[in-house]
């Protein structure tokens, strides 16, 4: 983050995932798309962003440190977090399906191929920008 951003910025997406591959070429791609991206290993780390409450689509791995996607959903929600969420993860079990759906936040599976992640981000954050 050392590098002058842009001026004008496109909606903010934030990434946890404790993959540094993962992380750093879904920085990229969302970047590249226009989005500003802020990326994170662990939930911890996330929750020192100044701009969290800015939001407007979080990427989470399930398979975290510490606290699991879900857990982090949850904690962001008990924080006013109402942005929306996509959780990543491989091949997820159906409590897990069930979890999320009951919290209204759709899995995107692993390996993430094709432009399923992109086209729900872009969804999540047009309808965002529309309700502001």
């Amino acid at each position: 983050m050392a590098s002058k951003a842009p001026a004008l910025r496109g909606p903010i997406v934030i990434i946890v995932d404790d993959d540094a591959a993962v992380r750093a070429s879904l920085k990229f791609a969302l970047e590249i798309e226009g989005f500003s991206v802020h990326a994170y290993g662990r939930a911890d780390e996330m929750f020192g962003d100044r701009s969290l409450a800015d939001c407007a689509c979080f990427v989470i791995d399930e398979k975290l440190p510490g606290m699991n996607g879900m857990e982090l959903v949850t904690a962001l929600r008990r924080q006013h977090m109402e942005a929306p969420v996509i959780l990543i993860t491989s091949a997820p079990p159906k409590i897990l399906q069930a979890r999320a759906a009951a919290a209204g936040v759709p899995i995107v599976e692993k390996p993430l191929l094709g432009n399923t992640l992109l086209d729900r981000i872009r969804a999540m954050t047009a309808n965002a920008a529309s309700n502001h």
